[in-house]
């Protein structure tokens, strides 16, 4: 179970009572962007320490520009695992990602999402009750252990269901890793919620198509007979991301026609054929890495979220770097997370009664963090 505690959406205005600056009267809706970043930097700038905000590579620039950490998934859960001191982590991500923070953290510190609507619609794909129906069924077609491996974007329940069942959490960064250490722990692996990942790796592993089918929740017993599931080396969950599903192979065609010497590198999300076609394809962080050791000139066209894609082109005007899509392809729930949220949620700091604090409960976080340490571990 997962308690969250909320408070006002709407900006309260008041006198500041711990400075000599007046914050004018204004209602929230004649509030200026101009003026919402000028509070943000002045409030957040009293709260100093108390408050260390994570921002998540696709958020938009004007909240990263107040994110004290930025990285992908992997990153920023090595990165809250060693914050100590902070009171306070405003996590500028969705919700998943708040939650995994708050078991990271320690038991003094406040997890709180600026936006409690700023879900993952891959995340919203795989519920507990949906995996626990599904793991009966696959015991009682086949006495192969099977090691579950979730991907890191979905709930706490899901990360404790891997935890209780010695199996372990992964993100793209380190997807290789986790499934070649799954695949030595047993005979199979469910992979969940996400198909592309699970197939991309596994399929640059080695693993044959013909060796993985796909378990679709939707379907009575996934749609999956007890033989194929027996013969099966990977069972794939029927999820994906709703930004790189956008991502097809008329795009890679369109590219290699118009500009053949334009490199296309693409996240692992994406679909298998737009993995294949494209040149190179790797996580978040791998495409940066990408893109800040290319030399001054070169041409990419990336297949991920277009905050990012947008975001690399500013930071490397040496590099012509466009969308692998024509039309943008942006997560929305993240979009949620926007500057007078932030506000909103310092501003209730600085009141002493914070809001949108995420807190998962202590059984769940249990086994949730047996499968973040075994991550951890691993990588």
């Amino acid at each position: 179970m997962v308690t969250i505690f909320k408070g006002p959406i709407m900006l309260d205005i008041y006198d500041d009572i711990n400075s000599n600056e007046h914050i004018p009267e204004i209602p929230e809706s004649e509030l200026s962007d101009e003026l919402v970043l000028d509070e943000l930097q002045k409030i957040k700038t009293r709260l100093g320490g108390r408050v260390v905000v994570l921002g998540h590579h696709y958020q938009q620039d004007d909240v990263i520009s107040f994110a004290d950490i930025t990285g992908d998934s992997l990153e920023l859960a090595r990165k809250v695992a060693e914050l100590k001191t902070a009171e306070y982590v405003m996590f500028c991500g969705v919700h998943f990602m708040a939650e995994t923070a708050d078991m990271l953290t320690e038991s003094h510190q406040k997890v709180i999402l600026p936006d409690l609507r700023a879900g993952c619609s891959m995340a919203d794909m795989a519920n507990r009750r949906e995996i626990d129906l599904a793991w009966d069924y696959m015991k009682k077609c086949t006495s192969d252990k099977i090691i579950p491996i979730t991907y890191i974007n979905c709930s706490a329940a899901l990360k404790s269901f891997v935890g209780e069942n010695d199996g372990s959490i992964c993100t793209s960064s380190n997807a290789e890793k986790i499934i070649t250490w799954g695949l030595n722990q047993g005979e199979k692996l469910l992979f969940f919620p996400d198909q592309h990942l699970g197939r991309n790796t596994c399929f640059k592993l080695g693993i044959k198509l013909e060796e993985m089918v796909v378990f679709d929740p939707r379907q009575r017993n996934g749609g999956l007979t007890p033989e194929q599931i027996q013969k099966a080396k990977v069972i794939l969950w029927y999820g994906f991301c709703s930004v790189h599903q956008g991502f097809n192979t008329s795009h890679i065609k369109t590219w290699r026609e118009t500009d053949p010497e334009r490199i296309l590198i693409v996240h692992p999300e994406c679909s298998f054929d737009v993995v294949q076609g494209a040149d190179l394809a790797g996580s978040t962080s791998y495409i940066i890495n990408q893109i800040k050791a290319a030399k001054a000139g070169s041409k990419f066209a990336i297949g991920t979220e277009i905050n990012l894609v947008n975001r690399l082109a500013k930071t490397y005007p040496q590099i012509d770097i466009k969308s692998l899509s024509p039309y943008q392809c942006l997560c929305t729930t993240m979009y949620r997370v926007r500057p007078r949220w932030l506000l909103e949620s310092f501003r209730a700091i600085e009141r002493g009664q914070p809001i949108n604090i995420i807190s998962v409960d202590e059984v769940t976080k249990k086994y949730a963090l047996k499968a973040l340490d075994q991550m951890l571990f691993i990588s």
